[in-house]
């Protein structure tokens, strides 16, 4: 496991929720998003794992994680079963070091989201993220230097940023190929 980004030191620390469930109505994997509560400050309105930045009465990440998807879906932190972690991904503009964990589900989860937080919780089939109308790159430079930059355009939504790099690393994994050339360690 290697950082994604680059890090300063200065970052705050911050724990997410890849929650993976099968839903035998229609079929497939599906990954838990939201869409973030237009009354926050940062990042309002943009597509996002359920997580957050680590309280010191947290006892891990992971409990971060756990505790951060309560508060904003309801999420019963009974549910989910840890299955791995992404790579931990520095984000450019809010400087958060955020440690990816996934997890599976034992069904569809009923989960209500917390308007103070979340104005909407998504449940996107993983098949919907491979198809070519919704996955897109765009090439942006960065400190002079080119960078790849990895969208998902839903229905509604457009997914970017880490949580992007997030999904693409949990697809690239999923499906056995190499994720690396997304990334670059001096950015």
């Amino acid at each position: 496991m290697s950082i994604r980004g680059r890090p300063t030191g200065g970052e705050s620390t911050a724990g997410v929720l890849v929650a993976l469930y099968d839903d035998p109505r229609v079929g497939g994997p599906h990954v838990v998003l939201t869409r973030r509560s237009p009354r926050l400050a940062s990042h309002s309105h943009e597509v996002s794992f359920p997580g957050g930045r680590h309280d010191e009465g947290d006892p891990d990440l992971w409990e971060t994680a756990l505790r951060e998807a309560t508060e904003e879906i309801g999420l019963d932190p009974g549910l989910p079963s840890l299955v791995g972690r992404l790579d931990p991904l520095v984000t450019v503009s809010s400087r958060s070091l955020i440690h990816p964990f996934v997890a599976l589900l034992p069904g569809p989860p009923e989960l209500v989201p917390n308007p103070a937080e979340v104005e909407a919780v998504l449940h996107v089939p993983l098949a919907e993220l491979l198809l070519d109308d919704v996955y897109r790159e765009e090439e942006w430079i960065r400190f002079e230097v080119p960078w790849t930059v990895t969208f998902f355009e839903l229905v509604g939504d457009t997914v970017w940023g880490a949580t992007a790099a997030m999904l693409r690393q949990l697809l690239a994994l999923s499906l056995g190929v190499d994720d690396r050339r997304n990334y670059r360690a001096d950015l």
